[in-house]
């Protein structure tokens, strides 16, 4: 974990390249699969993860019987690949300089363009509002989350399986939009927002639930971080008023950890979205938004040095 995240700070990858791999793999997988699996979404989903977790497993134990320090590589290759975050730290850290700075009309089109969507009439706390949010969500689904899999299962296995889960639930959700299979467009392009589409598929429902476990630890430590009291109450009291389940319990109980209000309508276009309030105590400024940042790094090494102690733990048990 450590040589990935070092990896990860010295070069960064771009998270769409990993997305594009996972697509490729999912289109060479639809002409090797049987048949009749096409016609049914559980067999689709299940053949897609089990290639995928074959190729990885594969190259792994392989690797591993040549020389321990390749099966060691390989996983170090595979954490730096599936922790991709370089894009969404570099509009974060991009809409923090252009509000300090007063530049309003970057930094709007900026978290328009993180988000996928119109926030060109929003106003300088509600950008500030929605980077804070984007940040939670895809600061667990891009280390959290897959470091919990990595640590339960063999090798590879569980950041892969984690991984390719969030991406075909990704495609699901974008095949809906394309389709006009949701009421609302903007609720279902992109499930970092914590949108929920009108019709609940396998692939969503799968990976919710690849992802009850680990949201909750983040959650727990976010409340471990900050303000403990504030991050249950909000997790506890309106964590269910949001949309997308997973999400609302990351941003409630990050919002109570930082002591800001998050949720509240926001401007799309040119409408305005009704959101329910989430968190307490002051307006999201900038200051919250270094807050947020800060609050994600102690996390990442709270779970670091819990892991190392376990680790140490089970090796004086032997």
């Amino acid at each position: 974990m450590v040589f990935a995240l070092v990896l990860e700070q010295l070069r960064p990858m771009d998270g769409r390249r990993v997305d594009g791999a996972l697509h490729r793999l999912g289109a060479w997988s639809t002409v090797v699969r049987p048949p009749g699996c096409a016609r049914s979404p559980v067999c689709a989903w299940l053949f897609g993860v089990a290639l995928a977790l074959a190729a990885a497993m594969g190259a792994w134990w392989l690797l591993r019987a040549i020389h321990p320090v390749l099966g060691f590589a390989f996983n170090v290759a595979v954490l730096y690949a599936v922790i991709a975050y370089r894009r969404e730290s570099r509009f974060f850290a991009d809409i923090v300089i252009a509000l300090s700075t007063g530049n309003l009309e970057r930094a709007r089109s900026l978290i328009g363009d993180w988000r996928g969507r119109d926030h060109g009439r929003a106003g300088a706390a509600e950008v500030a509002r929605l980077g804070i949010e984007q940040a939670l969500v895809t600061g667990h689904r891009s280390f959290f989350g897959p470091l919990l899999w990595f640590v339960l299962l063999p090798g590879p296995a569980g950041a892969v399986l984690y991984r390719v889960a969030l991406h075909l639930a990704r495609e699901d959700d974008a095949r809906q939009v394309e389709g006009g299979g949701v009421e609302d467009e903007a609720a279902a392009r992109t499930m970092e927002t914590g949108a929920a589409s009108a019709r609940r598929s396998f692939a969503r429902d799968a990976f919710a639930l690849i992802d009850w476990v680990p949201v909750r630890m983040t959650a727990l430590a976010f409340s471990v971080i900050g303000n403990f009291e504030d991050a249950i109450y909000c997790w506890r009291s309106q964590s269910m008023l949001w949309p997308d389940r997973a999400s609302g319990i990351l941003i409630a109980a990050g919002a109570g950890a930082l002591g800001v209000r998050l949720g509240l309508p926001m401007h799309e276009g040119d409408a305005v979205v009704d959101r329910p309030e989430m968190g307490v105590g002051a307006r999201a400024d900038v200051a919250h938004m270094e807050s947020a940042a800060n609050l994600l790094w102690r996390v990442l090494v709270l779970v670091l040095l819990v892991l190392t102690l376990l680790g140490i733990a089970g090796w004086v048990g032997r």
